[in-house]
């Protein structure tokens, strides 16, 4: 090794050091030293550290469901080519501790070979502390083969461990149209093995007790609801002392839906801090969201404050009247509740039926109605009520002649009537039940129902947050359609909202062959 003597700037001397370098011991080929004294390709041919790992192993995958086995009973669901499916071929190799994981990598294959590569990277300490780098391919043959619960429920479809009577006692679906979407969103029912739509409700059969438990724990996540748990003793062997239960989930959903109007019994008023009494559900989650029109105050109800009290809706959307509207004040006071704005307003309004009759009544939609408008509301005294809270109030005119609920767009949808939507929406895969000899599902009501659950989503952003809409391919863009309100029409969904959506869409369904191309 040589040592230069130069002079810096400032006078002194720095030595300049070199490195050297020294001939492998193998090749003559000229290498900076290290432990073994041998160059890389040398160090290679005279070590494999790869010996005596896998490098090609077979695994099980189930098509129906698309889960992959891990030995012994587990199936762990993975998607092509996704981060879990790498993790799962990394734990199925044996003798993988004796080195250590540089790199892990797939290699293309081709879709139907039912092959899939990995490429590790791994290092090894192979002479005197001298630590080597190799790379090899792992090959994994993939075999079909059906998991427990799909070949049960391929050797008899109504085969099922787990059932999840899911109820709702109203008069219409609309809960359940918007509740359908919210599992489509978050993929909740993927593991029922049949779906069947009964009268007031739907039946989720499971195969497995757990992802049973796993669904009702999704719904208490997203409405109000209580249940009940029984179980049937199917089989008995005494020899082993083994059970086998059939376990159904009876799940009621609360009566109280969006638009409804509540007579709140006075206890729960008071609770509340003397509210109402009457009140307007504005939202249903995983609480209720009840506002007072005429004062802008609010309460919220989780589900377990709700059923201890189990008052049900006075009036609900069944029962709406249109109104007309013929002035409108300025606001007297705002409030925002649960992101969505309320202006405090006086309107002169007629019913319809009766534009002879005017009234004047106080709304917390004073930030959206105007003159000439049309807006849907509850006819109080005027209306069937089978409430005794409200009869009693009514016998003493404390209640208001009518309460306006939402701005009706009906002559704006006449324009339009007959046109395509510009987006759409997925359903799940549901049976329809026909042993009810005539008290199954109208068909005609539902599609009726479902056209109104199409216009709630048109009209209130809030309720489009936690779905998935997707865009129609039959519908052409025009410039009337374009913004969600175009000043007169009535209101549509933004087309930006539906591009976003149908990338993820298209992103979802392209797994299958994008995903294998990369």
């Amino acid at each position: 090794m040589s040592a230069l003597m130069d002079q810096d700037s400032s006078g002194m001397f720095k030595v300049q050091q070199t490195i050297g370098s020294v001939v492998c011991c193998k090749c003559g080929v000229p290498m900076p030293p290290n432990a073994a004294n041998m160059c890389v390709n040398c160090l290679r041919s005279e070590f494999d550290i790869t010996e005596g790992l896998q490098k090609s192993i077979q695994i099980f995958y189930c098509p129906e469901c698309g889960c992959y086995l891990q030995p012994p009973k587990t199936w762990i669901k993975a998607q092509w080519e996704s981060r879990d499916l790498l993790s799962f071929c990394i734990k199925r190799l044996k003798n993988l501790n004796k080195v250590r994981l540089k790199n892990a990598e797939f290699v293309w294959t081709e879709p139907h070979s039912k092959r899939i590569k990995v490429k590790l990277t791994v290092q090894a300490e192979v002479l005197n502390g001298a630590v080597l780098e190799q790379s090899y391919p792992v090959e994994y043959t993939v075999r079909d083969n059906l998991c427990e619960s799909c070949s049960r429920f391929q050797a008899n479809p109504d085969q099922w461990v787990a059932s999840v009577q899911l109820r709702q006692h109203v008069s219409h679906r609309r809960s359940f149209f918007y509740l359908e979407q919210l599992i489509l969103r978050h993929d909740a029912a993927s593991r029922a093995v049949r779906i069947k739509q009964v009268h007031q409700g739907i039946d989720f059969f499971f195969g497995n007790k757990s992802h049973a438990d796993s669904f009702v724990e999704f719904l208490s996540k997203v409405v109000p609801i209580e249940y009940r748990q029984d179980k049937q003793l199917v089989s008995h062997d005494v020899k082993s002392s083994l059970y086998n239960y059939k376990y159904t989930y009876s799940v009621k959903i609360c009566p109280i839906c969006r638009e409804d109007l509540i007579c709140l019994p006075s206890k729960v008023s008071s609770s509340l801090g003397n509210l109402g009494p009457l009140v307007v559900c504005t939202k249903v989650s995983d609480r209720i969201t009840l506002l007072d029109p005429r004062t802008l105050r609010c309460a919220f109800l989780d589900a377990s404050q709700y059923w201890r009290s189990g008052f049900r809706s006075a009036l609900t959307s069944r029962q709406l009247v249109k109104y007309s509207v013929f002035y409108v004040e300025p606001p007297v006071g705002e409030a925002t509740v649960g992101g969505q704005k309320y202006a405090l307003s006086y309107v002169l309004i007629a019913r319809e039926s009766d534009i002879g009759k005017m009234l004047t009544v106080q709304t917390h939609l004073g930030h959206i109605l105007k003159t000439g408008d049309q807006a849907l509301g509850y006819d109080i005294y005027g209306a069937n009520v089978n409430d005794d809270e409200m009869d009693e109030y009514r016998l003493h005119g404390r209640l208001p002649e009518a309460i306006l609920i939402k701005k009706c767009y009906d002559k704006e949808r006449e324009r339009k009537k007959g046109k395509p939507r510009a987006f759409t929406t997925k359903k799940l895969p549901m049976e329809m039940d026909e042993s009810r000899g005539g008290r199954g599902v109208d068909p005609g009501k539902m599609e009726n129902e479902y056209e109104e659950f199409l216009r709630d989503l048109e009209e209130n952003p809030e309720l489009r947050f936690n779905i998935s809409l997707y865009k129609n391919k039959n519908y052409q863009e025009s410039d009337e359609t374009a913004s969600m309100t175009d000043g007169e029409g009535a209101p549509t969904v933004p087309i930006e909202e539906l591009l976003a959506e149908l990338e993820l869409s298209e992103e979802g369904e392209g797994d299958g062959e994008d995903d294998m191309d990369e």
